[in-house]
C-alpha cells in the first residue's frame, strides 16, 4: 500500500531521478504550450513569406525546424526562448534518429497531448526524450 506522505511529495520527474524545479526539472506545461506557439508562428511565418500560406508547406517547416534544432542545439526556438531542452534518458547527444521521431509523433498531434505522470507526452516516451529547464 502506497504511503499517503510519499505520493504527496511526488513531482513529475522525481521517478526519473530529475529535481522538483530548476535546471533539469521536468518543462511545465506554461512553457511547453508558449514554445510550441512560438515554433509554429515561426513555421507559419516563413510559409506565407515563402510558400504562400500552404499548410502542408507550413507543417514541413515545422517539423524541419523541430530536428534541425533539435539535433543541433537540443531544443526548438520556442523551447530555447523559453529555457527549456531535450534530452535523451541517458546522458548523450540526442542524436538525429530520437528528434525525427519525437517530431513525427509531435505532427500527429495526439501523442503529444496524452502524458504520463511525469508529464512526459507520448512522442517523448517513445523517443526516449525528456523536455527540461536549462
Amino acid at each position: 500500500m502506497p504511503n499517503p506522505q510519499e505520493s504527496a511529495r511526488y513531482w513529475p520527474g522525481k521517478s526519473l531521478g530529475l529535481p522538483e524545479s530548476g535546471p533539469r526539472s521536468i518543462g511545465r506545461l506554461g512553457r511547453r504550450v508558449a514554445a510550441i506557439l512560438i515554433d509554429w508562428g515561426v513555421a507559419t511565418g516563413a510559409g506565407w513569406l515563402f510558400l504562400g500560406g500552404d499548410a502542408f508547406g507550413i507543417l514541413a517547416i515545422f517539423a524541419v525546424l523541430q530536428v534541425v534544432f533539435i539535433a543541433t542545439l537540443s531544443g526548438s526556438i520556442g523551447h530555447l526562448v523559453l529555457g527549456l531542452r531535450v534530452v535523451p534518458l541517458n546522458p548523450r547527444w540526442v542524436g538525429i534518429v530520437r528528434p525525427l521521431a519525437r517530431t513525427v509523433l509531435l505532427c500527429l498531434l495526439i501523442p503529444a497531448v496524452i502524458w504520463d505522470k511525469d508529464q512526459r507526452g507520448v512522442h517523448d516516451q517513445l523517443a526516449g526524450t525528456l523536455l527540461v529547464r536549462r
